[in-house]
């Protein structure tokens, strides 16, 4: 039945205008901004933890902007998917470091491109397809029935999406041998720490779950790495594509060096766009033996 509504809700959304889904998710992250909820409570743990140069006002605008944020994004994912990918292609708009990929591909060994949980990864996602071949990893939602949903829509533009699994890892060597785009969204824990899942490594300064794939791809397939998002531009203008160039530790035989690596591109990207960062993720829940997860704390 919950996924039977889900389902339901998205269709409606699917329908709607940019514009409108963006105004309805405004109002929707307005109103969760001033209700007490468990995203509002996760988020603003995570806005202390990771900016405190921030004041207690200029933290409390982020949270605002942040809830406003993520709440046009989950408006607009149906709207992304229910449409020609063609129609959000031509919505965006070159960015910072726009000449980086097409340096990168020239290489001819395929492009890794990464990203956090910024800006419009399902717009960004349908550009990359513009770009070269794509091939995705993605995560299955917790919700069984909206996974078929997810897959289609993502794979609209030609993008071939592949879980996280060592079938699907085998599927990412084969693509970046073959010189095309890797894409991954890395701001999330691994389901396990180790040698096959992740290290700890400073994310923002604060001890985080990282994953080592990255680093394990860049070093033995040689394709460079490159960090990406998709920013969502105000009044439904579109979007904009910004890209990053990797720091050179990201390439290292130590993994640990490139988890670090790979957490600094991540806060690159999300520096440029900060309230258009998913900050309601739990980012800091597996924590090395006596740090203690900052979820614990008892804030509103």
């Amino acid at each position: 039945m919950r996924d039977k509504i889900i389902l339901s809700i998205l269709a409606f959304f699917s329908w709607l205008p940019l514009s409108a889904a963006q105004g309805l998710g405004g109002l929707i992250g307005r109103i969760a901004f001033l209700v007490p909820n468990k995203e509002r409570r996760i988020a603003r743990i995570n806005i202390q933890t990771c900016l405190p140069e921030l004041d207690p006002v200029q933290r409390e605008v982020l949270l605002r902007d942040s809830m406003i944020e993520t709440a046009k994004g989950l408006v607009e994912m149906p709207v992304v998917w229910a449409s020609p990918p063609s129609h959000w292609i031509d919505r965006m708009q070159p960015g910072e470091g726009a000449g980086l990929f097409e340096s990168a591909m020239l290489q001819g060994r395929g492009v890794i491109a990464v990203g956090p949980h910024l800006g419009n990864w399902e717009v960004g996602l349908h550009y990359l397809t513009s770009l070269a071949k794509v091939t995705a990893i993605y995560r299955p939602p917790r919700q069984e029935g909206l996974d078929g949903l997810l897959k289609q829509g993502r794979s609209k533009g030609g993008a071939t999406l592949v879980p996280a699994t060592p079938q699907g890892v085998k599927a990412l060597y084969g693509a970046l041998k073959r010189g095309e785009i890797m894409a991954l969204l890395a701001d999330q824990q691994p389901k396990a720490a180790g040698r096959q899942g992740g290290v700890f490594a400073p994310f923002f300064g604060h001890p985080a779950l990282t994953m080592v794939l990255v680093g394990r791809l860049a070093r033995k397939t040689g394709a460079p790495v490159l960090f990406w998002f998709a920013e969502r531009l105000p009044k439904a203008e579109g979007y904009r594509m910004h890209w990053f160039e990797a720091p050179e530790e990201i390439y290292s035989d130590d993994q640990e060096k490139t988890a670090e690596a790979l957490n600094r591109g991540l806060e690159a990207c999300i520096r440029k766009a900060p309230a258009q960062y998913l900050w309601s993720y739990k980012r800091f829940t597996s924590q090395p033996d006596g740090v203690i997860s900052p979820y614990y704390k008892t804030v509103s």
